[in-house]
């Protein structure tokens, strides 16, 4: 998906797992966090691509041509097969897992549950996409 799309889905999920399981912090600021989580889990995308192809071009394509890193973000990887898309959702699920469990040890056990939920709906939504249902 793309990050506008993560992050309406932030947004929304945020907003509700932020109304149910009443984490530390104003509603406001979840939601904000939960925008963040979202989008920014995202990243991962790049490093994973470091490693395969050995150099930063695809995070240079973002980064410097703000209208493929924002709007057109469907070109930034088009030279991976379905490989990448497996390394990226596994990703997802290691950097969510060390997140979450980070959070339950350290902050509050409501916090690391509301990132879980948000999490778990960003990568939900990366599996219908990449299924083609999204």
């Amino acid at each position: 998906m793309k990050s506008l799309e993560h992050a309406v889905v932030g947004a929304v999920v945020g907003t509700v797992a932020a109304l149910a399981l009443g984490p530390p912090g104003g509603v406001p600021l979840l939601v904000a966090v939960a925008v963040l989580v979202s989008v920014f889990v995202d990243l991962d995308h790049f490093v994973i691509a470091r490693v395969e192809r050995g150099d930063w071009r695809h995070l240079r394509l973002a980064v410097t041509n703000p209208r493929v890193g924002l709007f057109e973000q469907e070109k930034l990887f088009t030279d991976f097969g379905t490989d990448f898309n497996r390394k990226r959702l596994l990703s997802h699920h290691l950097v969510g897992g060390v997140a979450v469990g980070g959070l339950a040890l350290s902050v509050a056990t409501s916090l690391a549950a509301f990132v879980a939920v948000v999490l778990y709906a960003h990568v939900v939504c990366d599996y219908l996409r990449d299924l083609g249902i999204a």
